[in-house]
């Protein structure tokens, strides 16, 4: 079986036989999480605290090892530097990261926390602190392995993979607004200023402690699409342009922000040509995945004339806040 199938088809003794084989004994008990990119396992151990890990398998052909490692260096990093961010434990060939099959597997520890169903000023500005601080480690040196997020690397690819498969009769729409896009950020966007970011800082990916008697906290989790980026990137995903209370979440965000390291405002015009940028990429990263069993199932209206309205709608939206 090729690595993509047996990534397709993972099985209970083959998560658990990976997790004692580099890890330590467990008990049989695990869960699969959400994760479409990756396969994600709540794993419980063998021992007298009855520890549960998270086990996560790297999707074959995404990542090399060096940038995997990158990855796990910058976690290591951040954590070392006081930032809420999860690192990977070491296994017992004194790696981060080991291969099972084929197939690159590394194991977190078990973070107690819970998705905030919504933030007020104060939780946004701690949580503008959190990144304040992820992205002062993030600028202390360059990323050599991981993604560029820029029009060159991360836009202009996957509009190479969309423009064919865009309804003919919303192809011109389509290419004319992303265009436009393309144009604004070529013409912007710095790519000198770009360091070290999460890269998919949405509030799916933000959780808050929740021990009685002590105060909130909250923690980044889900490094996988961290990379080289505008630090705005980290900013926009958290925040909604035509929300009644825009300007009032991010004046606290940025309160909490600042008092850590400095903002340049003027940065905010890139919020909405990067939404445009991701929603372009996240087409293609479905098209890139479509032949994974499992994203025909969750994305059903995926490429229908209704999905490609969706889009162009909302790339139209993206170049009328640039307008």
């Amino acid at each position: 079986m090729n690595q993509e199938n047996l990534f397709y088809q993972l099985t209970p003794d083959f998560v658990m036989d990976a997790v004692e084989n580099a890890f330590a004994r467990t008990t049989g008990e695990y869960l699969q999480l959400n994760s479409y990119e990756n396969r994600v396992y709540s794993v419980r151990l063998e021992d007298r605290e009855a520890t549960q890990v998270i086990v996560k398998f790297y999707r074959p052909q995404r990542w090399s090892e060096t940038a995997i490692r990158e990855e796990h260096a910058f976690l290591d990093e951040l954590q070392g530097q006081g930032v809420s961010a999860i690192a990977p434990l070491q296994q017992k060939n004194g790696s981060t990261l080991s291969l099972h099959q084929g197939l690159w597997c590394a194991i977190f520890p078990k973070a107690r926390g819970r998705m905030p169903q919504e933030f007020f000023a104060d939780d946004l500005t701690s949580l503008g602190r959190v990144l304040a601080r992820l992205h002062n480690v993030g600028s202390a040196r360059p990323s050599r392995e991981r993604p560029i997020l820029d029009v060159e690397h991360y836009l202009m690819p996957a509009l190479e993979i969309v423009e064919p498969m865009v309804t003919p009769m919303l192809q011109e729409r389509y290419l004319h607004a992303a265009h436009a896009i393309i144009d604004f950020l070529d013409d912007e966007l710095d790519p000198s200023t770009f360091q070290r970011i999460h890269g998919d800082c949405h509030r799916g990916n933000v959780l808050q402690t929740d021990e009685p008697g002590k105060p909130k906290e909250y923690f980044l989790i889900d490094f996988d699409d961290f990379g080289m980026g505008p630090i705005v990137q980290d900013l926009w995903m958290l925040f909604r342009h035509d929300e009644d209370d825009f300007d009032e979440e991010l004046d606290a965000f940025l309160g909490g922000y600042t008092e850590l390291r400095d903002f340049d405002e003027s940065q905010l015009r890139f919020m909405e040509p990067l939404r445009g940028m991701r929603i372009i990429h996240y087409a293609a990263w479905i098209a890139r995945r479509w032949s994974d069993p499992s994203f025909p199932q969750i994305f059903p209206q995926y490429g229908s004339d209704a999905y490609w309205l969706d889009e162009v709608q909302a790339l139209e939206k993206v170049v009328a806040q640039l307008e």
